[in-house]
């Protein structure tokens, strides 16, 4: 498993234990709906300022969104 994938899975992992929507995410995290879908598909490479965007949306610290 690639970093894309397994960043996406603890995205969606993250997302899921608060029981949120791809779209309830994006709103909170200010990202269209659909780039979170690719986020957690593995389809883009994110940048540092939306992997704190992420972590803001998700009321978690980087580090936590980063490590398993």
């Amino acid at each position: 498993m690639n970093i894309l994938d397994k960043f996406g899975k603890r995205v969606k992992e993250l997302r899921g234990s608060l029981n949120i929507s791809q779209e309830e995410l994006a709103e909170r995290s200010g990202l269209h709906r659909t780039y979170i879908g690719m986020i957690e598909r593995a389809e883009k490479n994110i940048t540092l300022k939306n992997i704190e965007k992420i972590a803001n949306g998700l009321g978690v610290d980087i580090v936590k969104l980063l490590k398993k």
